[in-house]
């Protein structure tokens, strides 16, 4: 048993004098050329130019980030635009169709209470020429409202890209 018990332990004890001779500095091939770096000084005035450039890399890196920053922020403002025309244009369209109905509803009431032909045919009359004018009107209220959001959109895109290209170029 003694004996079972040494030779395990030499393989132990080969190991452990193996570890304890590798040393964290010396390089695991030492003879082999490839991986070992020469002592080097890189010259003053290759530094200099390293770290100049450098600091002009990040220079232009931030006034990137910021003009990138910027157009974020602008198209954001272009966006919440268009989100308020939209919203504004579905009410205008919203409050024309409750108006529309609202008559309708109004002219079917009335036909039921007519007692001639005469009057049939005047309501009628008054009604078309009614809902003509008020067609009219709607559909001028809805182009002048689109007009101005689509002025106000391209308001907001042409001048997310002005800034944009200005800041650019400045970068």
């Amino acid at each position: 048993m003694t004996e079972t018990k040494s030779a395990a332990a030499a393989p132990k004890a080969a190991r452990a004098k193996t570890a304890k001779s590798t040393d964290s500095t010396v390089t695991p091939f030492p003879n082999f050329e490839a991986f070992s770096m020469p002592n080097m000084e890189i010259p003053t005035a290759t530094r200099e130019m390293a770290e100049k450039g450098i600091e002009q890399v990040r220079e232009s890196y931030a006034k990137i980030k910021t003009a990138a920053e910027d157009a974020t922020d602008l198209m954001e403002d272009g966006f919440e635009t268009t989100r308020r025309g939209v919203l504004d244009f579905n009410h205008k369209a919203v409050d024309a169709a409750k108006a529309n109905t609202d008559a309708t509803f109004k002219f079917v009431k009335d036909m039921f209470e007519v007692k001639t032909l005469a009057e049939m045919i005047e309501l009628q009359s008054s009604f078309a020429r009614t809902q003509f004018e008020a067609f009219t009107g709607q559909a001028k209220d809805m182009q002048e409202l689109s007009t101005k959001l689509s002025g106000e959109m391209t308001e907001t895109v042409k001048g997310a890209y002005e800034k944009a290209s200005k800041d650019f170029k400045a970068a």
